[in-house]
């Protein structure tokens, strides 16, 4: 019998560097896990480098039902430092359905976090703050969900630029 059920997760701290490790053991002992991930976007060696990064560094969600009993296996599991729990002497309690349904809705296939789809590309925006401050112009990438591209004139040259999200504001067409 699977130890997932559909709505029951719950939270584990993982070990350093744990997170490939503890899904593949927990997925080879019958648990379902989930680890959004968001990309980012840092330059090294004078490149852009867009890297997956998890959302919630160091921990991971398993979905199983208390129930059926075998769950207390996930704190030995490799990668595993402890399930998070109230009470160790009593079985965990889920997280809130909603809280994981919205998180899951938010991800795609890949659990990689989708940005919100309030924005588009051609958007026009103002900028709300910074060097920037009143300026309209329009989004010309959305290069991950914290963060949006935008070209800009300055000293006659266009020039590309991102600002995080809560800079700026949609202005009506």
């Amino acid at each position: 019998m699977s130890k997932a059920t559909s709505n029951a997760w719950f939270v584990a701290q993982l070990r350093p560097h744990g997170l490939a490790q503890a899904r593949k053991h927990l997925n080879r002992q019958g648990f379902q896990t989930f680890s959004p991930a968001c990309l980012t976007n840092h330059e090294r060696q004078g490149k852009l480098i867009q890297e997956r990064k998890p959302l919630f560094p160091g921990y991971l969600f398993i979905n199983f039902d208390p129930s059926l009993g075998g769950w207390t296996a996930i704190n030995s599991t490799r990668g595993i430092s402890r399930l998070i729990t109230t009470d160790p002497r009593h079985p965990p309690r889920p997280l809130p359905e909603k809280l994981m349904v919205g998180l899951k809705a938010r991800c795609d296939s890949s659990e990689l976090i989708l940005p919100a789809d309030d924005l588009a590309i051609g958007d026009r925006i103002r900028i709300l703050s910074g060097p920037f401050a009143d300026l309209i112009t329009k989004i010309d990438s959305l290069p991950d969900t914290t963060r949006i591209g935008v070209l800009i004139e300055l000293m006659g040259r266009k020039v590309r630029i991102t600002l995080p999200r809560s800079q700026i504001t949609t202005v009506p067409s």
